[in-house]
This record gives C-alpha cells, structure tokens and sequence, in this order.
C-alpha cells in the first residue's frame, strides 16, 4: 500500500488580504485561480473528513490528519472525487451526522510546490493558507523550511497563525 501523501500546512489571519495577495502574484508560478466551496464534515473518529462541494457535479471527499497546533504542522491526506457530491452528501450524512459546514470563496496561487490559498471564509473574515506538498523522499523539515521562508514573503506573522480547522473557528464564533 502506497504511503498516503503528505503537506507542511500553516493557517493564518490575513491582515491586509490586498497586498499579501499582490506578493502571492509576484511569486505565483502558474496563472490565479478563484472557486466557491462548501465542506461538509462527517463524525468519525479518527482525524477530519469532509465533503467539499465544488459545483453540482464535482466534489471531493477529503479524510486527514493534522494537529491542531499553531504554525507550520505536518498533514496526511486521502481524497476520493466525485460526480455526486449532493448525493454523497447525503448518504454520509445520514451514516455518520454532520458536525458543520464551512462556505468560502478560495482564490489560489501556486508557488513552486506550495499551494498560496486566500480564503474569504462566510462569518469568520480572510484567512491566507500554506501547503506545501511534499514530494516523494522529501522531509517535513524541509516542507517546514519552504513554508517559513513564504511566510516571510508574504508578510505574514508568527501571531496571524490560527489552530485547528475553519471548522472549529466556526463552532467557535457560533457561541
């Protein structure tokens, strides 16, 4: 069985989203993309699956584990697309419950091998995220090394980083 791929990830409070997303241009190795999603996520017991919701007939379960910890922190990750999401969304729904729902507005930028994602995230503000996907016999201190020197470049600070995940910022604002 094949190792389940794997990203160095940091979340972060964007400040001021306009000029960190003029950096993230300067630097993007590949044309800005802009999408809407909506993620689902199920009860499990082991790490975070969600649904993300890309349109009505693309979407992507997503099973991973991370820490929740602030900072740059190592992600293994598996993903299943599918043609259905509506109705994979309701038969995981129904299986395992749904513990809430995070809706943004993600605009990306790639940077060599790291994905430069704005999200606009619906009732919590603009977040910028880093993931530096790790290649095959790359270490996570190395993936740790990419994603600080980004954060130099664009701007952003060690107390900007946030735990966990949109979901839990969610619960969170909800109380």
């Amino acid at each position: 069985m094949n190792a389940m791929p794997s990203n160095i990830e940091i979340k972060a409070r964007s400040r001021n989203p306009g000029h960190q997303r003029a950096l993230a241009a300067a630097v993007a190795t590949s044309p800005v993309e802009t999408f809407d999603q909506v993620d689902a996520f199920f009860a499990v017991s082991t790490g975070r699956l969600k649904l993300r919701e890309l349109g009505p007939d693309l979407g992507q379960l997503i099973h991973y584990i991370r820490q929740d910890i602030s900072g740059p922190k190592e992600s293994t990750y598996s993903i299943s697309v599918t043609n259905e999401p509506a109705n994979l969304r309701a038969v995981m729904a129904a299986a395992l419950g749904v513990i809430g729902e995070v809706r943004k507005r993600r605009t990306v930028f790639h940077v060599g091998q790291t994905r430069t994602h704005f999200d606009e995230v619906e009732r919590l503000g603009t977040f910028l995220e880093l993931e530096v996907v790790l290649r095959p016999g790359q270490s996570p201190e190395q993936g740790t090394s990419i994603a600080r020197s980004l954060m130099r470049d664009l701007e952003v600070a060690e107390m900007d980083c946030v735990e966990g995940a949109y979901l839990d910022l969610v619960i969170q604002s909800a109380h």
